[in-house]
């Protein structure tokens, strides 16, 4: 038997056709491959504070910094996002981590 096209079409009630794709659910999300992010906060108090670090998950990560629960990052908050860099290679997120850290980054 075939697989089913990605595509399916239905008519909306204006006759319109509405085009709904399959195979695109949470099912195949979780097939997904999961990204490592390296991220630089900027505190939004200002006076040029920085914080560079790496993740899996950027959204808990921020909370995480804002709450107040990272001691390098307490004193400074409330941070904000300025730059974040996906890898699907954790080994190399944190080679660039490291390189942002040292003295040449």
């Amino acid at each position: 038997m075939e697989a089913a096209a990605p595509k399916l079409q239905r008519r909306r009630a204006n006759g319109r056709r509405a085009v709904k794709r399959s195979g695109y659910g949470s099912a195949s999300q979780s097939k997904m491959r999961s990204f490592h992010y390296v991220y630089i906060l900027e505190s939004k108090l200002g006076a040029g504070h920085f914080y560079v670090g790496l993740t899996d998950d950027l959204k808990s990560r921020l909370a995480k910094h804002n709450a107040g629960e990272v001691p390098h990052t307490s004193k400074f908050k409330p941070w904000r996002i300025k730059m974040a860099i996906a890898f699907t290679d954790e080994n190399r997120a944190a080679a660039f981590e490291r390189y942002l850290k040292s003295v040449s980054g």
